[in-house]
């Protein structure tokens, strides 16, 4: 299934390379040398020798990589690179860098000349500051002279030395006072002044058509997470952050728990009786009208299943929520032993909760759907001729549970370190315990033909979009046996790789805004992930240059390109383990891009804090199919911010560090996602045939960035934080309210908590104001002490949401105890749905009113401290 052509264009490794236990050269991922029998494999599985490790007994040798963190040289993007770096004209961005002060003068100007002028602005700006000095009291100190004519004479030597001494460090000391004042103005306020023209810079210099190209490069080849193809676009990324002149640089390697499947061990088929012997297709077809039909594609599994060879009746669940289950159960079908079949999306929108819940229904395994009602030809025309799912379409992805557990789920709440303490696989919380299998609507319709007589007809609200299926029945016991397979091959120590790199900050290079997009696909992901990284990697190159100017922002902002979210948020999750107390104390911030451009809707989802900084973006980008702003936009919608779930990498910064985190998109309309007709034919005839929004989000980005680390005071809105935890509560209080059981719960602490909030966020802003008239009076000078003063209410604003994180002993949302925000966190049983008070809805779906209250009181006194301290 591979394409001889596109692999001589960039070489990987053959699968019997990539599990040799010899010793290999730094590069020996970038050539093959052997050949596998093993044809769909190979395109799976990276090479690191592991000399260390037996074979096992079936000659499977684990799938590793060697070291990433030497040389990049093989490249095969490099020439890429190279070739596409080129930007506007020295002189033009010398201009525009003179402009904001960043540059020395042009070398054709003496350098006495140079030195004369920097060194008169340095006085003078000097000047400026002791004039501006005014002591609050008269102070009058006694003449050396007549200290001296009060002490014996013999002492009168002795106290000239220490006077002499004293008064060179008072020399020192003022030195050193006026020094920080100087570089106060000369460093953080340049931007304040400047801010402007840095702005008009990003937007002016980013480019559509180097994206189109970033695009269409990481699209060339599939890239599951851990496999050859994702290191090999891992090193890509590497290049070109350093091409970008990012700091730090370093491939961030972790061992997780993966599967992969076998191209022979997948098998859905009707096996009895035997007049209506089947099976099912299972791989996509990927026909005309894409050039990906010559690429090599990856085999159709879930991430995260359960290995397993089973057979039972076949029953239809509908959309596989528990209340479907419960609703067979009703009408007397046992699902016991059966081999379950749900479509995709409805009322249970997370595929691994579906598994779990035909489970605990006692199902032998699950087959998921992806119906055309859904997710192809009844919602709009299917590809080639529409952008929605086609009948051999289908949706990979993982059924772990996120919800429950994030990251390596063998390593829940510590970093998945080589040397890491794991626990076991058997009865883990982050995993489902029965096989499971997606499907396309083309080889379910037989399935469901199949069931007709059997069970019970099912409502209207159960009927699907499937064509040629006369009637649509639940089955029972007597429905034909489905035999479903899944054997697969399991590394819980599989390496996976972020790449990350940094711009330091000049003011407080400690405090760190993050920005990360995931890199790893089911396929070849153009929308998911690919559009946020070719996104990613065009503001890294175009703040990269700034700052290879001379530009440098306040606070660091710290790039990355996760690896294994697909498998469970795994890569960002580990690294944030990792880094757990340094983000608690330093972390500014978390952007996140994902499925960035799939359609030309905006949405945001963040904390609340991001409200005014994201609307100031807004208001100065355009949308390009209108003749409006974003924002213009985005207010005639009536948009609002919605709230984090379980969906992507924000969930591990958000929920377990407490760092403000947003994620955004351009959306609207379906794509085949997690198929390998998410391609790049499929983004430029559909998703964003001129990548204008692919431009838009970048400026959208951009900015959002020099909002958060660039501006003196951070631009987060307590007020609007405020105002949205009031509606929360509000929004409890009615789902309390519904439940019978729940008279005796007291809301009033958790009311006055937000009351309290209110109030001091309101106060708390009001500094800033005082902070802007003091600048401007004093001529846009600040002084040292204001700067302090403003640092720490900057360091009060970043560190909130880690006040407000459960951490006393066994704190944590109860039983899913990684999880620590009281207001943020994925709802128990939807794990793509945000929860407001997740412990507390948890309770109250437990129906357990001591914990209800319990959790009410806790959440107040945590609000209440965490607000409090805002002010202190």
């Amino acid at each position: 299934m591979g394409n001889d052509g596109h692999d001589n264009d960039l070489p990987i490794p053959s699968y019997a390379e990539a599990t040799s236990s010899r010793l290999t050269t730094t590069h020996a991922h970038l050539g093959a040398e052997e050949t596998s029998d093993d044809a769909e494999r190979q395109g799976l599985l990276p090479s690191t020798p592991t000399p260390t490790r037996r074979p096992r007994a079936d000659g499977y040798r684990p799938p590793t990589v060697e070291s990433v963190r030497g040389s990049t040289e093989g490249d095969p993007f490099a020439r890429w690179s190279e070739d596409h770096s080129s930007r506007s004209s020295e002189d033009g961005l010398r201009r525009e860098m003179d402009q904001m002060e960043v540059l020395d003068p042009p070398m054709d100007e003496p350098r006495s000349g140079r030195m004369r002028n920097n060194f008169s602005k340095q006085i003078t700006y000097l000047t400026d500051t002791l004039s501006s000095l005014h002591l609050p009291f008269p102070v009058r100190l006694p003449s050396l002279a007549s200290l001296l004519g009060r002490l014996p004479e013999s002492t009168t030597p002795v106290l000239l030395i220490v006077g002499r001494l004293l008064a060179l460090v008072l020399i020192f000391a003022v030195v050193y006072f006026f020094a920080s004042e100087i570089k106060f103005a000369k460093g953080a306020f340049r931007q304040m002044y400047d801010e402007e023209t840095i702005r008009s810079y990003v937007q002016h210099h980013i480019d559509g058509g180097r994206i189109r190209e970033h695009l269409e490069h990481l699209t060339a080849f599939d890239h599951v997470a851990g496999t050859q193809g994702d290191f090999a676009l891992a090193q890509h990324v590497h290049g070109l952050f350093s091409t970008a002149q990012l700091t730090q640089l370093e491939m961030n390697e972790y061992h997780v728990y993966l599967n992969y499947p076998r191209p022979s061990g997948r098998r859905v088929a009707i096996v009895d009786p035997p007049e209506l012997k089947w099976e099912a297709h299972i791989e996509e077809d990927l026909g005309p009208g894409t050039s990906s039909v010559t690429q090599r594609q990856t085999l159709v599994f879930h991430g995260h299943s359960r290995a397993g060879n089973v057979s039972g009746p076949l029953i239809y669940a509908n959309y596989g929520s528990r209340d479907d289950f419960a609703s067979l159960k009703a009408q007397g079908i046992d699902v016991s032993g059966s081999v379950v079949l749900v479509r995709y999306y409805g009322t249970q929108t997370d595929r691994a909760l579906k598994v779990k819940a035909a489970e605990l229904a006692g199902a032998a395994g699950c087959i998921i759907y992806s119906d055309p009602d859904e997710d192809g030809f009844k919602k709009g025309p299917a590809w080639p001729q529409g952008r929605w799912m086609p009948a051999d379409g289908v949706q990979r992805g993982a059924v772990s549970l996120m919800s429950w557990v994030v990251g390596d789920v063998l390593t829940p709440g510590w970093a998945s370190t080589e040397d890491a303490r794991r626990i076991s696989k058997d009865d883990n919380a982050g995993l489902v315990n029965i096989p499971s299998l997606p499907l396309a609507w083309r080889d379910a319709q037989r399935l469901l033909q199949v069931l007709h007589g059997h069970g019970r007809k099912v409502s209207d609200d159960w009927v699907g979009g499937v064509p040629d299926v006369a009637e649509w029945w639940t089955g029972d016991a007597t429905s034909p046996v489905v035999n479903l397979m899944n054997e697969q091959d399991e590394e819980d120590r599989q390496p996976i790789w972020n790449v990350l790199g940094r711009i330091g900050g000049m003011e407080q290079s400690e405090k760190t805004l993050i920005v990360g997009n995931h890199r790893d696909a089911w396929c070849l992901g153009a929308a998911d992930p690919g559009s946020g990284t070719a996104i990613l990697l065009e503001v890294v190159s175009v703040l990269g240059r700034l700052a290879e100017l001379g530009w440098k922002p306040l606070r660091t902002i710290q790039f990355a390109s996760w690896d294994g979210e697909e498998y469970n948020l795994i890569g960002s999750t580990e690294w944030v383990e990792e880094n757990m107390e340094g983000l608690r104390r330093n972390g500014v911030g978390y952007l996140n891009l994902d499925t960035a451009i799939s359609g030309t809707t905006f949405r945001a989802a963040a904390s609340p804090l991001f409200e005014r900084a994201l609307l100031r973006v807004l208001d100065r980008t355009m949308d390009p199919g209108q003749n409006l702003t974003l924002r213009e936009v985005w207010e005639a919608s009536h948009s609002t911010l919605g709230g984090l779930g379980a969906g992507s990498d924000y969930v591990a910064f958000q929920d377990l560090a407490g760092t403000s985190s947003l994620d955004m998109s351009f959306g609207g309309d379906g794509f085949p996602y997690h198929s390998c007709y998410d391609n790049f034919e499929w983004m430029k005839t559909f998703g964003d045939p001129t990548f204008a929004y692919h431009k838009a989000m970048a400026e959208v980005l951009a900015l959002l960035i020099l909002e958060i680390a660039d501006r003196p005071i951070l631009p987060y809105d307590f007020q609007a934080y405020a105002f949205a935890v009031h509606g929360y509560v509000a929004d409890l209080e009615r789902s309390i309210g519904k439940v019978d059981e729940a008279t005796s719960i007291h809301m009033q602490p958790l009311k006055d908590a937000s009351d309290q909030f209110a109030m001091d966020a309101a106060s708390f802003h009001l500094w800033e104001g005082e902070w802007e008239n003091l600048v401007r009076e004093n001529g846009g000078v600040e002084s040292s002490v204001v700067a302090i003063h403003r640092m720490s209410h900057n360091s009060r604003m970043s560190n909130f949401e880690t006040h407000l994180l459960d951490l006393e002993e066994g704190g944590g949302i109860p039983n899913r105890t990684q999880f620590k925000h009281i207001i943020f966190g994925p709802q128990a049983w939807s794990g793509y749905d945000e929860a407001y008070f997740p412990a507390i809805h948890d309770a109250l779906e437990q129906g357990n009113m001591t914990l209800v209250q319990l959790q009410i009181d806790k959440a107040a006194r945590i609000l209440t401290q965490a607000s409090r301290k805002l002010l202190n």
